[in-house]
């Protein structure tokens, strides 16, 4: 399966829930559980500045009106200037005491490492879907999932991602043949990208073909086997097709990765009571 690199902004916004959730685990242990309120199913389509510089000495010419004055017959020559802290040279073969003994020099430091390459959306996905699973409550779990779907979308393929906004557009618009079009044409050109079976799945349960919904459901969850949106979708088929034990089984798989799935819960105890004895 070919690893895509998430986008800038989808990357830094699950940085960010993921650092939250980092800071924030160790006081959500001690605070009190928090009751989970009721919400809508939306099913299986949804450098500092340098210092002032010292002004370099100008060096001039005597004035022209002034002449060298004449010397004194007799008078020794000036001798000429010495460069200060001028040091004698050193004798052949003795040592150069300005530069220290080989053992004595430093090696240069290793240079310093390149930032890291940002988290490939698989990574990000296993963090994400780790930090749900252990979610305090339906808030915090909403707000994960909302990180985690963005990271759905995001395919690899500027080519993809034009086709999904126009599948979706026609889903909203109740457009579902050209929709089917769309999503045709996504994993076609990207077999390995989940979302794309999982959104197609979704326009073949609106035209009432379970069967090929099942199959592309199926087909997404083998490409990531916590997508939680075409788990519940699977299970909703299984238990309108009567297939209880299976949907059952789909919805407790459901709860382990996303404890707060809207309407999972509900089904998962209806279930269980109605396959109770039967063996599962």
């Amino acid at each position: 399966m070919r690893t895509e690199h998430a986008s800038p902004a989808i990357a830094a916004a699950a940085a960010l829930i993921l650092a939250g959730l980092l800071m924030s685990g160790a006081a959500a242990q001690d605070a009190p559980p928090r009751r989970l309120g009721n919400g809508a199913d939306p099913g299986i389509g949804d450098p500092a500045p340098a210092g002032p510089q010292s002004p370099e000495p100008q060096l001039s010419d005597p004035p022209a009106d002034e002449e060298p004055q004449a010397q004194d017959e007799g008078a020794e020559p000036p001798s000429p200037p010495q460069a200060p802290f001028a040091q004698a040279s050193p004798a052949p073969g003795a040592p150069d005491l300005k530069s220290p003994p080989p053992a004595a020099q430093k090696k240069a430091p290793p240079p310093a490492p390149k930032d890291a390459a940002p988290k490939d959306k698989e990574t990000m996905l296993a963090e994400l879907y780790a930090h749900l699973a252990k979610a305090t409550d339906g808030e915090q779990a909403a707000e994960i999932s909302k990180t985690i779907e963005g990271l759905w979308l995001h395919s690899g393929s500027d080519t993809v991602g034009v086709l999904m906004r126009r599948g979706l557009q026609a889903v909203n618009q109740q457009r579902n043949d050209l929709a089917l079009k769309m999503f045709d044409a996504v994993v076609n050109l990207a077999p390995d990208y989940a979302e794309g079976w999982s959104r197609r799945a979704f326009v073949y349960y609106l035209q009432n073909d379970t069967e090929h919904a099942v199959g592309d459901l199926r087909r997404a969850l083998a490409l990531d086997p916590n997508h939680y949106k075409a788990l519940d979708g699977l299970a909703r088929i299984l238990r309108d097709s009567g297939q209880k034990k299976s949907a059952l089984r789909a919805y407790q798989q459901l709860l382990r990765i996303n404890p707060y799935a809207a309407g999972a819960k509900e089904a998962e105890s209806a279930l269980s009571v109605e396959v109770e004895g039967q063996g599962i």
